[in-house]
């Protein structure tokens, strides 16, 4: 979620940004309305859907693209001889401020966990890129395996930056061949883990009052095994995501379809913190809180997306960056950064 100037971006890391902001508002939308576990049919193959193929999965790719974000500002404050070092820890200080604001409305937000892992991970700009690489790889590994979700972002932001050193997003059509094989075992790796994971589905429409202890005992570790391997395997699910992404970029026809998630992407802070405004604005409206189903979600989702893509690409049509993004721009260089575009821009 890391604005740059508008001539320096690589649109590349928009498009991801907004294809992992489809994703995240799709599992924070549950606790927001207070869904209440599925019971039929429909909303229990909704929740599987869910687990199997979105579930921390579009969260890697946001904690991922933060690590490389963070590369990106402090080695082009660098280049300008600017006090690299202090712009950033006045960045984080005030993504930490909006996150303690946004937990109050979603207790489940990331921006806080970002700003903490991003001071932690400051010391290592000036570490080598091959030992970032594998410190993240082996943190990632073991933070995974032992389904710890919320120390996760910590290596993906190593990793993040260590993909900034190697300079793979400035150079992709150099590395077409090598992302493609990447990605083509990234989805049979995927497929894998999809097929393993699916083993443990929890029994649908299970009365657990009707089971006996052993059987009980099995249901709970089914539905423990379900969401652990999903998260285990996430890395290798993301990856997948972000490689086809990548390759259908290389296309000009896909551009041009994708072309509303760039918009979608540049706004990335606004369009985090509006998903939760949005869903709480809905629910209170229309007193859906704790009375929706799982598979009604979806749809309030798909208007979601409807009104922020099309106000995104308005706004960026009239204005260089979205509001949150111009605020944080801001408070990071004290000075009050030019909103409206140029005529003859």
């Amino acid at each position: 979620m890391q604005p740059t100037d508008n001539n320096k971006r690589i649109d590349t890391l928009d498009y991801l940004r907004g294809f992992a902001l489809l994703g995240i508002i799709l599992v924070n939308i549950p606790a927001l309305m207070w869904i209440a576990p599925p019971q039929l049919a429909s909303d229990i193959a909704y929740s599987q859907f869910l687990t199997l193929f979105i579930e921390g999965k579009f969260f890697i790719i946001f904690s991922f693209l933060f690590g490389i974000g963070f590369y990106l500002f402090l080695s082009r404050a660098m280049a300008r001889n600017d006090r690299a070092y202090v712009l950033f820890s006045r960045r984080l200080l005030i993504l930490l401020l909006m996150g303690i604001i946004h937990f109050f409305f979603q207790p489940g937000e990331a921006l806080t966990v970002y700003a903490i892992f991003g001071f932690l991970a400051l010391p290592f700009y000036k570490v080598r890129k091959e030992i970032n690489l594998l410190i993240g790889l082996i943190l990632l590994a073991l933070t995974a395996y032992f389904g710890m979700k919320i120390v996760m972002p910590f290596p993906l932001i190593l990793l993040g930056l260590a993909a900034g050193q190697y300079r793979l997003f400035e150079n992709i059509p150099l590395h077409r061949k090598k992302i493609l094989l990447a990605t083509i075992v990234m989805f049979l790796v995927s497929i894998g883990s999809w097929l393993y994971q699916w083993q443990y589905v929890p029994t649908a429409n299970v009365n657990i009052d009707q089971l006996s202890k052993i059987q009980l005992e099995e249901h709970i570790t089914n539905m423990e095994q379900f969401a652990l391997i999903g998260l285990q395997f996430s890395p290798f699910v993301s990856a997948f995501y972000m490689g086809a992404i990548i390759l259908c970029l290389q296309s000009a026809l896909f551009q041009q379809l994708l072309s509303p998630l760039k918009a979608y992407g540049r706004m990335a802070l606004t369009n985090y913190l509006g998903q939760t405004a949005l869903i709480l604005i809905i629910g209170h409206t229309f007193q859906l809180i704790g009375q929706l189903r799982f598979i009604e979600s979806l749809w309030i989702c798909l208007g979601i997306y409807v009104f922020q893509l099309i106000c995104s690409k308005l706004w960026l049509h009239y204005f260089r960056f979205g509001p949150m993004e111009w605020l944080w721009r801001m408070g990071t260089y004290w000075t009050v950064p030019p909103l409206r575009k140029r005529k003859d821009s």
